[in-house]
């Protein structure tokens, strides 16, 4: 029943910027872990940043210094501030979460994904 769903995506030319947004909604108890992913046309997915229920972050080395990943525990919602974009950036960006849903299960979740399109 637990759903993510992105929003924010969109076109941008190169040295832009853009926010990614995704919220949690459904059965949740806890959200300890939320983060960012993205598949370009060709390639495998691969993780751009996460960040823990406290805080703590983690980036890929290609987007740190440009990237920022941040959350709101109140609204169940993670957000990815994407600056200095490049082409190389363009991909569909999906979002993960880890969900306690119940007394009983807890798993990984992801959201249908959202396009970013940088123009060079």
């Amino acid at each position: 029943q637990l759903q993510l769903v992105e929003s924010g995506g969109g076109l941008v030319q190169t040295g832009g910027s853009l926010r990614l947004s995704c919220e949690a909604s459904g059965s949740i108890f806890s959200i300890p872990a939320m983060g960012w992913y993205r598949q370009a046309p060709g390639k495998g997915r691969e993780l751009v940043a996460r960040i823990s229920s406290g805080g703590s972050t983690n980036y890929a080395d290609p987007v740190k210094g440009r990237f920022i990943i941040s959350r709101d525990n109140a609204k169940n919602t993670v957000y990815l501030q994407m600056n200095s974009l490049k082409p190389e950036d363009t991909s569909v960006y999906y979002c993960n979460a880890f969900v306690v849903v119940s007394s009983t299960y807890g798993g990984d979740y992801w959201g249908e994904g959202t396009l970013v399109t940088v123009s060079s």
